[in-house]
């Protein structure tokens, strides 16, 4: 070890300060001179120093991970309890579950109760939002797999539904798309149930945000709040789906505020039921109208 005398040793800590002061005024001036040279300046310190800060960091992350483990350990036996009350719901409510599904078996069967068929149902993303013959329609892509097994023949009158509730019912496909008129325009007319007694009701779009719900039992008027559901009335839709709650914004002015968010649609499912259009009796032409009157009079004759 080198030994420094005094006077020396007094020397140096009176030039240490004016030596700093020179030394930083130099960085200021080359600075100024060079304005990349702080940059450089910096970037080799910091390359000069990346070892050290990560010897540094290493102990003092060990030593922030072992508190929180510490810390964890502690909290273990609080955990615990309270997992432990968490589980002994979880088994009351199974036990509920069960009972309740050995109830809702036994009543299905003196009923003689037949569940819905599955439906079919294509995933697509919304691409447009069409205007044209219909205000308040949106197209939506078919993936491939709708192609195959009769796919598209069963996509017309599909029922559109987001991840809340119904948003209309296609009324048009090609081989890569489908029409899918919402239930806010103006040609969109769906049966629905109201409330927990399923009162019959209409609702009908407007071109606006909300469609109006009509032609609901005289004197009986829907509830404020209450829950709208698809009617199997006409077989255009299947029973039970959610549609939106009644709200009244006049006197016997009842209108449906939809769950289905319309205003930002992204993603739609196609649900395609075996029964969710009527079948219709074809209507025979003219001319075989005119081959059966006329079967009939030689009939008659040969009589």
């Amino acid at each position: 070890m080198i030994r420094l005398s005094v006077p020396f040793r007094q020397a140096l800590s009176r030039l240490t300060l004016p030596v700093m002061l020179m030394f930083s005024l130099g960085l200021v001036l080359i600075g100024r001179a060079d304005q990349n040279f702080s940059n450089h300046l910096q970037i080799g310190l910091d390359d000069l120093l990346a070892p050290a800060y990560q010897l540094v960091d290493g102990p003092i992350e060990a030593v922030e991970s072992g508190t929180g483990m510490v810390g964890h350990l502690f909290d273990l036996d609080a955990e615990n309890a309270r997992l432990r009350a968490e589980n002994a719901r979880l088994l009351q409510w199974q036990g509920v579950a069960m009972a309740l599904e050995e109830q809702n078996t036994a009543l299905k069967a003196s009923l003689h109760y037949t569940p819905m068929p599955t439906p079919r149902f294509f995933t697509g993303n919304v691409v447009a939002d069409l205007g044209g013959v219909y205000a308040r329609s949106v197209l939506v892509e078919l993936p491939g797999s709708a192609e195959s097994d009769d796919g598209i023949g069963n996509v017309v009158g599909a029922i559109a539904m987001d991840g809340r509730g119904v948003v209309g019912r296609v009324v048009d496909a090609g081989g890569r798309a489908a029409r899918v008129l919402l239930i806010t325009d103006l040609n969109s007319r769906v049966p629905v149930q109201v409330g927990p007694t399923g009162q019959p009701a209409m609702m009908a779009g407007t071109n606006g945000a909300d469609p109006d719900l009509i032609y609901w039992a005289p004197g009986h008027p829907p509830a404020e709040g209450a829950m709208v559901l698809t009617s199997a009335v006409g077989g255009a839709f299947p029973p039970g789906l959610p549609v939106g709650v009644v709200h009244y914004n006049g006197t016997n002015d009842p209108e449906v505020l939809p769950l289905a968010d319309l205003a930002s649609l992204r993603l739609l499912r196609l649900f395609s039921y075996p029964l969710s259009q009527p079948q219709l009796t074809p209507v025979p032409r003219q001319a075989d109208m005119s081959a059966g009157h006329e079967h009939s009079r030689t009939h008659k004759r040969r009589s």
